[in-house]
């Protein structure tokens, strides 16, 4: 594979938000000599610390099985798996110096094709544009911020250009984008009887844009938002912004956000400040450090007042590759139940490992896998049968509703968002 130029990339990037790196897109370089012997790596970037620990760990664990069931291969060529953590103790989740810092290692790495992150659609909007600068194919088992992929309604001024320095697409994601979750909450708030909602969110990439989602949605269906407020995720408690909001009566209690941003704390507050009103929250909370008590979770008296949306199906609606997974998944980790960011990152790896399989003698060239990732139609995965649009997203959009009993998430029902 051709050597990279990335002096540019590596002294501009270190500490930028957006775009970085050298004036000329990079095309990936040429194909080896002799394909079969050339390693390739993949990469994951996952907050390994804090809220998401677990999840994140259950993604890499998923994407090892993937690696495994494929021989170790893609194609002809061997495949290596190297997961880095973006995330840092003291911030308790990821970290943007880290998250730039691990994009710009892959970027530096010449055996590079893949990418599996970010968890968090904050942290991608750090990677993404480093990483496509460098024309390397990244798949997110995470993310759902509508302005990654499209300037469509919830996305922000320039988003999603700015992500995509090269003017190229690069990025693809295993979960679909929030205009499908604002449907999905502003549609649970109606059927739990309210008429009325108060939205917090937690200002980040992702919690801003989800609460400009449910607010759209909210206006078809007739569901007045009192309010959308951006929080201090550093504040102590919530308790006089929570009087505030009871003054407003709202029916329920809408949180846009991710746990790492004190969603804990913003959760037991509210349930004080509005003790009849259910509490909704976004796959954003879907984590081990909210409904757990054991890791610092909600205590049981208001974790029975929440519901969460997560994207997809119930495990027992898998198609058949999903239930071979299951079963795969249990056989190797002794987990019947696996957590489903294990499925999204087993998805994600064999989206990528499909993409170097389908570029031939070239699965060694950057662009011709980023080509073979965009191109992706009527895949039969594990979820179901999907395809990656022009813009990198999935075309599965169904949601489910989750409830929390004894410190764990449980299906309790379905809901297809409403455009």
């Amino acid at each position: 594979m051709n050597k990279r130029t990335i002096g540019v990339l590596l002294t501009a990037g270190a500490l930028a938000f957006g775009a970085c790196g050298s004036d000329e897109p990079d095309s990936g370089g040429g194909q080896a000599e002799n394909a079969s012997e050339e390693t390739l790596t993949i990469y994951s970037s996952l907050p390994l610390q804090g809220a998401a620990r677990t999840q994140s760990e259950a993604a890499v664990n998923g994407a090892k099985l993937a690696l495994e069931q494929a021989g170790g291969k893609a194609g002809n060529f061997p495949i290596k798996y190297e997961s880095l953590d973006d995330s840092t103790a003291q911030q308790g989740g990821w970290e943007p110096g880290v998250t730039s810092a691990n994009a710009l290692k892959v970027a530096g790495d010449d055996s590079a094709v893949g990418y599996i992150g970010e968890f968090n659609s904050g942290a991608t909007a750090v990677s993404l544009p480093i990483l496509n600068e460098a024309g390397i194919a990244q798949v997110s088992p995470g993310n759902t911020a509508v302005g990654i992929t499209t300037d469509d309604p919830g996305s922000e001024p320039g988003e999603p250009d700015k992500y995509y320095p090269t003017g190229k697409r690069t990025y693809a994601r295993v979960l679909p984008k929030d205009t499908y979750q604002g449907a999905a909450l502003a549609a649970l708030a109606k059927e739990e009887g309210c008429a009325s909602a108060y939205i917090l969110n937690d200002k980040e990439v992702y919690g801003a844009g989800l609460a400009r989602n449910i607010e759209i949605s909210a206006k078809k269906l007739g569901l007045e938002i009192k309010g959308n407020e951006g929080i201090d995720k550093n504040a102590a408690n919530y308790r006089s912004l929570g009087a505030k909001i009871k003054g407003t009566a709202p029916d329920c209690f809408i949180y846009s956000g991710i746990t790492a941003n004190n969603a804990v704390q913003i959760f037991k507050d509210m349930a004080v400040a509005l003790p009849d009103a259910p509490l909704l929250g976004p796959e954003g909370v879907g984590e081990t450090g909210f409904f757990d008590p054991k890791e610092g979770g909600l205590p049981a008296d208001v974790a029975s007042r929440v519901l969460i949306t997560i994207p997809g199906v119930a495990p027992e609606q898998y198609p058949p590759a999903g239930k071979e997974f299951l079963k795969a998944y249990s056989a190797k980790y002794g987990e019947d139940n696996p957590d489903r960011y294990a499925v999204y990152g087993y998805e994600s790896m064999s989206l990528l490992l499909d993409a170097i399989k389908r570029a031939g003698d070239n699965g060694n060239d950057r662009g011709a896998v980023v080509d073979a990732l965009m191109s992706t139609k009527d895949r039969e995965g594990v979820f179901g049968t999907y395809s990656i649009d022009e813009n990198g997203d999935i075309t599965l959009t169904p949601y489910g509703i989750y409830k929390i009993a004894d410190g764990a998430m449980v299906f309790d029902r379905g809901i297809e968002p409403t455009l």
